[in-house]
């Protein structure tokens, strides 16, 4: 008999011990390169931050307990605080509830949807529309459902990242052409061999502010048979006849364009469409993976919308007051060092070149109760940091003026 004491821990397996210790070790290991990715990126001045917002949206705002003149956010028309458009998502939610509790296709779908696409459809004078939840997902269901491996697709430098991953997610040749360049376009253009061609472009470029030449592209696409899909996220609701933006403002109409346009900037709310021919919409309905695969948005943002596009389109003084007030902040900053590229709308970029210059600037403005984003790269190219001013109706004249001087003091 063994009169050795029994003990109740079972026998440990030095070969699964062995096997949890390099897990760990291989672990940590991952987790030192992660934290090494992140110190380079401190290094070159790129890590990025969140503020949190205390605040509803508007001219003013708190982040972190302190009070600022915020010229960073896309309101552009000041609607996204408009007691009108509260009014309309409290109603909405009345009556749909909260949740849309399906994809579009399922059972999602509701009736303030239907009409938010009709309306949309009517606003931007097209046959037919299609909400999306955001606009990067329009972007990436767009150019997916449009292009494939025989296809090519034909993209400006400067455009938005969402259309740069939706290039490469349709595997189509991604052919860049430098920004604005219509005579390189063509050249490229007129070597394709591709099945379907299409020319995808920002109409108001979001970290520069300057509009594409949407009629030399048109015409492009009209010689060599190409679908033009034009982003105009920032010029909706700003530019054009009763804001129903680019294509309106330059005078471009054809049923080669697919138009998509987003609903969280100056609409004031949520989401994004795409406006086209019925068939154009009807394809992307069936194949944009984007639309297909993800829960509808809820409908009380849809009847928000409703009530934003009626706004949009009756108060013109909203985009007149706009107009004045780029006015007076390229005024003010004319005496400055600061290089403003030319840009007529609400985007106003002040170029700092160094990253950390650019930083600085930012907290010194901050530090004077001003409240202006800091660009750096990826999202725009390397040396071009920036400031990027974006101005709103609901500004007042004074906060813009103060904003200027600053600018020319800390130069």
């Amino acid at each position: 008999m063994d009169d050795e004491p029994k003990s109740s821990e079972p026998a440990v397996d030095r070969r699964v011990e062995s096997r949890v210790t390099g897990h760990e070790s291989r672990a940590a290991a991952s987790l030192a390169a992660l934290a090494s990715e992140l110190s380079e990126l401190d290094a070159g001045g790129l890590r990025r931050f969140r503020r949190t917002l205390e605040t509803a949206q508007g001219p003013r705002v708190t982040v972190d307990g302190r009070e600022y003149a915020a010229f960073c956010s896309n309101d552009y028309l000041g609607l996204a605080s408009d007691p009108r458009l509260v009014a309309a998502a409290q109603e909405g939610a009345a009556r749909y509830g909260v949740g849309s509790g399906a994809s579009h296709l399922v059972i999602g779908h509701s009736s303030a949807h239907e009409a938010l696409e009709s309306a949309l459809a009517r606003f931007v004078r097209q046959p037919r529309a299609l909400v999306f939840s955001t606009g990067y997902m329009a972007n990436i269901g767009i150019v997916t459902a449009l292009a494939g491996r025989d296809d090519a697709v034909f993209a400006d430098r400067l455009n938005h990242a969402s259309l740069n991953d939706a290039v490469l997610l349709s595997r189509a040749q991604f052919k860049r052409y430098p920004h604005a360049d219509v005579d390189a376009l063509e050249r490229l253009l007129a070597r394709s061999r591709a099945r379907r061609k299409l020319v995808v472009t920002d109409a108001v470029f979001s970290m520069d502010g300057d509009v594409a030449p949407l009629r030399a592209i048109l015409r492009l696409c009209e010689r060599y048979d190409a679908w033009l899909i034009v982003d105009d996220a920032h010029g909706f609701g700003v530019l054009g006849p009763q804001g129903r933006g680019t294509l309106f403002h330059l005078g471009v109409a054809s049923e080669r364009i697919v138009y998509m346009a987003t609903l969280g900037k100056a609409a004031g709310v949520y989401g994004a469409f795409v406006a086209a021919e019925p068939q154009v919409v009807d394809v992307i309905l069936q194949r944009a993976r984007t639309y297909i695969y993800t829960t509808a948005p809820p409908p009380l943002l849809a009847h928000a919308t409703l009530a934003a596009l009626d706004i949009v389109a009756a108060e013109e003084w909203r985009r007149e007051q706009l107009r004045r007030l780029i006015g007076v902040l390229r005024a003010g900053l004319r005496a400055s060092p600061w290089r403003l590229p030319a840009s007529d709308t609400a985007i106003q970029p002040v170029i700092v070149g160094d990253n950390r210059k650019a930083l600085a600037l930012a907290e010194r403005l901050a530090e004077r109760g001003l409240l202006v984003p800091a660009i750096r790269p990826p999202t725009v190219p390397a040396g071009t940091a920036r400031l990027r001013i974006t101005l709103s109706a609901a500004h007042a004249a004074d906060d813009v003026g103060h904003l200027a001087r600053a600018l020319c003091e800390l130069a």
